[in-house]
């Protein structure tokens, strides 16, 4: 079958890679020692928590022209498709190390840079009319991410 994938189903997915990479930082946290390391976690996985609230908002306020599918789907299997990469790709198909704060580091980054090609092949399936430039926004916010836990690992080699 061929699905037409909306803004609304990717900002939901979105959504929900917040809600993982939350509970990756917060699982890490609990891992490490270090005050600071831990409190660096913590931090990574309030910004998640605000990213999930930024694209709940950016859901909001999609037209009910980009939330209206093009074809039928009376099971809703694209939306469940979605959720189902978001809850198995980025965070969950990795084995990371979370006894290192370096490798922590590399491999959240690893996972936002996997976020963005993702993103960038599902911008490819959103018709202009479903919302595809919103998309930017996703994309941008996970480069943000990558920005800060790039920062944070050169501070660690220094």
């Amino acid at each position: 079958m061929v699905y037409d994938f909306t803004a609304d189903d990717v900002f939901e997915m979105a959504e929900q890679l917040e809600r993982n990479g939350a509970d990756f930082y917060r699982k890490a946290a609990e891992n490490v020692s270090d005050p600071l390391a831990k409190e660096l976690l913590i931090g990574l996985a309030e910004m998640e928590d605000e990213h999930e609230k930024t694209f709940a908002l950016l859901r909001a306020d999609l037209s009910n022209a980009e939330k209206i599918t093009t074809v039928f789907d009376p099971e809703n299997e694209s939306a469940l498709y979605l959720r189902a990469l978001a809850d198995t790709r980025v965070f969950f198909e990795k084995k990371i190390d979370i006894s290192s704060m370096k490798d922590i580091l590399k491999a959240a980054i690893v996972a936002e840079k996997d976020s963005i090609v993702f993103y960038l092949g599902l911008k490819d399936l959103v018709p202009d009319q479903l919302g595809k430039n919103r998309l930017d926004t996703i994309i941008k916010e996970e480069m943000g991410h990558i920005r800060i836990l790039s920062k944070e690992l050169i501070s660690l080699n220094e």
